[in-house]
């Protein structure tokens, strides 16, 4: 029911700049937290930023002061990423937690995680 759909992804020389944007669609749900997680070959997958619905947010250390979530409404994530290094090359995965709702507007069941399929963030000379 709920789907994440990511762009932005791609090749970008260090210094440079890239935004990553995120839209869930679907019907039936309240989205809360939103965020970006990234993956490099041979790692563990690890969070990069999360926004809450009220704009809290919060980052890994490795990307404090370059990169910047933000949200335009309550089902859309961007990932405004300065300053780009080596060490980000990875896929990028989106990242939204959400409730389900009912036809008479009531959320049931528990909170659940939904993920975008990833789009590549290549930083390279």
């Amino acid at each position: 029911q709920v789907q994440l759909v990511e762009s932005g992804g791609g090749l970008v020389q260090p210094g440079g700049t890239l935004r990553l944007s995120c839209a869930a669609s679907g019907s039936g749900f309240n989205m809360y937290d939103m965020g970006w997680y990234r993956q490099a070959p041979g790692k563990q997958r690890e969070l990069v930023a999360i926004i809450n619905v009220g704009g809290s947010t919060n980052y890994a250390e490795a990307v404090k002061g370059r990169f910047i979530i933000s949200r335009e409404g309550a089902k859309t994530v961007d990932l405004q990423m300065n300053s780009l290094e080596f060490e980000d090359t990875a896929v990028y995965y989106c990242y939204g937690k959400a409730s389900r709702v009912s036809p008479n507007g009531r959320e049931f069941g528990s909170l659940a995680a939904y993920w975008g399929q990833g789009t590549q963030v290549t930083v390279s000379s």
